[in-house]
């Protein structure tokens, strides 16, 4: 009887990773910086700054500025050059958070590949001759 219960239970589906809600988002990233990857690359970089303030970089030397606000149930950015939100989905997952880009849900999604504590490289402005 006991092989057959772990049997029909080793063939139960997992029950899935829930989204994070914006309270767990909050305390889960503020004060840190996360490192993102995509398909084994790095991807970007943010800082989480009291007050949902944020600072973006895909690890160029060029940082934005934004913030970010929960709607309908999302994790949505705003940066200074760009008004559109954008919207995405978190899980935590054993290994870190898990984003999935939901304005576009099959193009994009990012594994949190490293927490560190070191700023962003981010250059000041760009000064011509």
């Amino acid at each position: 009887m006991r092989h057959a219960l772990a049997l029909i239970c080793a063939l139960l589906p997992l029950p899935a990773l829930a989204e994070m809600s914006a309270a767990e988002f909050e305390a889960y990233t503020q004060g840190k910086t996360l490192y993102f990857g995509q398909s084994g690359a790095p991807y970007g970089a943010e800082i989480y700054h009291e007050n949902r303030r944020v600072q973006w970089s895909f690890l160029d030397g060029h940082c934005k500025e934004g913030r970010w606000y929960e709607a309908d149930g999302l994790i949505c950015f705003v940066y200074e050059d760009n008004p559109t939100p954008q919207c995405w989905s978190f899980i935590e997952s054993p290994s870190g958070l898990v984003a999935r880009f939901e304005n576009n849900p099959t193009q994009t999604e990012l594994y949190e590949a490293k927490e560190l504590n070191d700023p962003l490289l981010c250059l000041g402005p760009e000064v011509g001759v």
